[in-house]
């Protein structure tokens, strides 16, 4: 059992932290065109928001979304709760709300195969999908009727209809977070050539940082359902990213198929969520052990192209 918690953890830490890479790219390039002061603001206030603000009451949030009937008492003590009607409540949500996420992370690793510029981390399948963007919507259109379809057939605990609500939220959310995610590209550009405020630097960063934060969040739930894990886990990997921040983060972008090694184990743990939804039973270790696989190998095909580089 504890063994197991802490594969958990260091799972969702290392998710956290490689997911959000470009968070900490983006972060550096704004704060480097700040104020000392603010620049300490930021990392030492920002954290708080991060850790405990951001990532401490989303998992909560996104329970408390998809048990609306719970009380704002019981949604936070619902992982402690012994209470049956509590437990009744979780249990049959648990398929909603991982069929959401599945079909979010889904969509997201989609949408960077087909469209998103990258390092080629496996040249002839990315090169070919990059090739076929203008498929991209088309796909995940398709994508979403299978996956209803077949929640239409599942015989779910609270019916046939939520679970397809699931999915339908899934795709709302990718929906929602891409376009604060493009807005957020638009506005680092002005922030970087103009004379804006501090101030509202400060704020670009909070909502950028909450925007990415929803994905390792959603995330976190392929790899446990239990809140107090994923607000260690989640909370250490914030913590590691406002490190790489402050100190590593040119040498982190050196190690250029990091983001193919966090975009892969989002396939891998959306399919996971979906897979759990529909009833199948996989071993929590299956996440964790798998993040630790997919980026370690595309962590060693970078080291080998730095080194390569650098003779």
């Amino acid at each position: 059992m504890i063994f197991s918690a802490l594969l958990t953890i260091l799972g969702l830490s290392l998710f956290e932290t490689i997911s959000s890479i470009d968070n900490a790219v983006i972060n550096a390039e704004v704060l480097s065109t700040m104020g000392a002061r603010a620049r300490q603001w930021f990392l030492t206030w920002g954290i708080l928001v991060a850790v405990f603000i951001v990532r401490g009451l989303l998992p909560f949030i996104v329970i408390w979304a998809f048990n609306p009937t719970l009380s704002v008492f019981e949604v936070l003590s619902a992982t402690w709760s012994s209470n049956p009607l509590v437990q009744s409540s979780m249990e049959r949500s648990a398929p909603i709300l991982l069929i959401a996420g599945g079909v979010f992370l889904l969509f997201l690793f989609l949408h960077w195969l087909f469209l998103e510029p990258k390092e080629m981390g496996i040249p002839m399948t990315e090169k070919f999908f990059m090739t076929q963007g203008v498929w991209f919507y088309a796909v995940i259109s398709v994508l979403l009727v299978v996956i209803s379809y077949l929640s239409l057939k599942r015989n779910d605990l609270m019916g046939n209809n939520f679970l397809v609500l699931g999915a339908v939220v899934g795709s709302s959310l990718f929906f929602i977070t891409h376009g604060f995610k493009q807005n957020a590209e638009e506005q680092e550009k002005n922030l970087m050539s103009s004379t804006r405020s501090d101030v509202s630097k400060l704020f670009f960063l909070e909502i950028i940082d909450t925007t990415f934060s929803i994905d390792g969040v959603l995330g976190a739930f392929a790899f446990t359902l239990s809140v107090p894990l994923i607000l260690i886990g989640n909370g250490l990997g914030a913590l590691i990213v406002r490190q790489l921040t402050v100190s590593n983060i040119e040498r982190i972008k050196k190690y250029v198929y990091l983001k193919n090694g966090a975009m892969y184990s989002i396939l891998v743990l959306g399919i996971i969520m979906i897979m759990h939804s529909f009833g199948f039973k996989i071993p929590e270790y299956v996440s964790p052990l798998c993040t630790f696989i997919i980026i370690g190998f595309f962590f060693w095909k970078s080291r080998c192209k730095l080194n390569s580089n650098n003779n």
